[in-house]
C-alpha cells in the first residue's frame, strides 16, 4: 500500500492512476494523459482521428436499507486562519452531508460542480480533451434536500487524498449513509484540484507540488485533523449547530476514515480529538507516526494496496505496533492507490489502461472498500458484531489479513 512519496516513485507511470496523482507527477507524465477512444482501444486506425465520446458514470448503488440525503455545508473558522493562504483570512471549508432519508423525496444531487470537474479534468489530464460532462454526468443514488429519517446515527468524517476532491468518495459516503449514518464528507481548502464555494469562486490547489519534506506532509496531516475536529464542532455545537439536520447525530458515537493523506490524518485526529473514537486509513503514509504511546485504544483499520516487490511501507510497519487497541491490516490484492476512491469506474468508462499489476474493477473495488469500512463501523461504533473482519474468507480471496 503506497502513500505520498514511495507511492509516486512506483507508480508514477501507471495510466490508470493518473487521476489519483499529485498535480506535480501527473504533469510529468503527459504521453499517459489521453485515454483511448473506443476505436483506438481496438487497435483501429480511425482511433488516431475520432473525437472522444460522451461517457455516463454510474456509481454502484448503495447497499444499506435507507435512501441517502445529502445537503452542501460552507463552514468558516474564525479561530483559525487559512494555513495555506493567510491573506485569504479564516479557514474555509466545503462540506457534503450524507444522512438517511426517506425514499421518494428531494431531487437528485450531483457528483461535483462543473467548475470543479474542469479544473479535475485539466489538472489530472495535461492536454485534455474530455468535456466536463463526462464528470458532472455522473450518476449518483443521493438525493437534495430529502427528508431526514427520524432517530440518532452515529457521525462518520471523510477526507480525501492529497489533491484529490471529495467527490472521489462518494460512493463510500453514499453506501455509509445508506447503512444508518450521519457522513460529513470534506474538501480540504487549496489542498485539491478545485473546491468551489457558494459566491462562485473555484478555489485551485495552492500547495500542489509545495510539500518536499516528511515535516510538510506531517504537517498537512496535522493540518487536516484540524480541520476534521472544526467540522465536528460546528455539527455538534450547542445550542446553534451549523447543519439543519444536526438533531440526527449521535454525539457519542463518532469516527474518522479517509484516502491516502486524508487516511494519514486519522491518526493526529485521533490523537488530538477525544471524541473521535475510531479511525480507517485507505492507503494512507502515515507521514504522523502513531505515537510510541498509542492512541487510547482506540480502534483503527488499515487497508491498503501491496507495494511492488512485496515490500511495505515502513511508516505503516512502525505504525502497526504501536497501535494499542483493536487493529486490522488488510491488503487488497489486484488493487492500485486509487481502488479505495470512485476514480476506477471513470477509468474503465473512458477506456484508460490499468496498471499491469491492478486486476480489480472499479465495481469490485467500490464493493471492498464498502464492506471493510462498513464493517468496521458497524462492529466499533455500532457494536454490531462482524465475522468478516475475523479473518480472510473465501467470498473475498484479494482481501489478506497482516499481523
Amino acid at each position: 500500500m503506497s502513500r505520498h512519496t514511495n507511492r509516486l516513485r512506483t507508480t508514477a507511470a501507471a495510466a490508470a492512476l493518473l487521476l489519483a496523482l499529485p498535480l506535480s507527477i501527473a504533469a510529468a507524465a503527459p504521453a499517459l494523459a489521453a485515454p483511448a477512444t473506443p476505436a483506438a482501444a481496438t487497435g483501429s486506425a480511425a482511433g488516431a482521428t475520432t473525437a472522444p465520446t460522451a461517457v455516463h458514470v454510474e456509481l454502484p448503488r448503495p447497499t444499506g436499507p435507507y435512501a441517502v440525503g445529502q445537503e452542501v455545508l460552507h463552514l468558516v473558522d474564525q479561530n483559525r486562519p487559512d494555513p495555506w493562504v493567510p491573506s485569504a483570512g479564516p479557514r474555509q471549508l466545503m462540506v457534503t452531508m450524507y444522512y438517511p432519508a426517506h425514499a421518494g423525496t428531494g431531487s437528485p444531487a450531483p457528483y461535483m460542480t462543473a467548475a470543479a470537474a474542469r479544473m479535475l479534468l485539466d489538472g489530472k489530464l495535461p492536454g485534455n480533451t474530455l468535456p466536463t460532462e463526462d464528470v458532472t454526468n455522473t450518476r449518483t443514488w443521493s438525493a437534495t434536500d430529502a427528508q431526514p429519517k427520524g432517530g440518532h446515527y452515529p457521525l462518520v468524517v471523510l477526507s480525501p487524498g492529497f489533491t484529490m476532491p471529495r467527490a472521489s468518495l462518494t460512493s463510500l459516503a453514499e453506501d455509509l449513509g445508506s447503512r444508518g449514518y450521519v457522513v460529513a464528507l470534506v474538501d480540504h481548502t487549496y489542498e485539491n484540484t478545485g473546491t468551489t464555494f457558494p459566491d462562485g469562486q473555484t478555489l485551485p490547489c495552492v500547495v500542489c507540488g509545495t510539500l518536499k519534506t516528511p515535516e510538510a506532509w506531517q504537517g498537512l496531516d496535522e493540518s487536516r485533523a484540524k480541520d476534521v475536529s472544526f467540522v465536528i464542532d460546528q455539527l455538534t455545537a450547542r445550542p446553534h449547530p451549523a447543519w439543519r439536520y444536526a438533531r440526527m447525530i449521535d454525539r457519542d458515537r463518532i469516527g474518522m476514515a479517509g484516502h491516502s493523506a486524508g487516511g494519514a490524518a486519522a491518526v493526529p485526529a485521533l490523537v488530538t480529538d477525544d471524541r473521535i473514537q475510531a479511525g480507517a486509513d485507505l492507503d494512507g503514509s502515515m507521514d504522523y507516526l502513531v505515537p510510541e504511546s498509542g492512541i487510547g485504544g482506540k480502534p483503527f483499520l488499515m487497508m491498503g494496496h501491496p507495494l511492488p516487490g512485496g515490500g511495505e511501507d515502513t511508516s505503516w510497519t512502525k505504525s502497526w505496533s504501536r497501535l494499542d487497541g483493536w487493529k486490522r491490516w488488510l491488503t487488497v490484492d489486484g488493487a492500485d492507490h486509487g481502488s479505495f476512491t470512485d476514480f476506477p469506474l471513470f477509468f474503465e468508462a473512458l477506456g484508460m489502461p490499468q496498471g499491469p499489476d491492478t486486476t480489480l474493477s472499479g465495481q469490485r473495488a467500490v464493493q471492498l472498500t464498502r464492506q471493510y469500512v462498513g464493517a468496521f463501523f458497524d462492529l466499533q461504533l455500532k457494536g454490531i458484531d462482524q465475522p468478516l473482519l475475523d479473518g480472510p474468507t473465501a467470498a473475498n480471496p484479494e482481501v489478506r489479513f497482516n499481523s
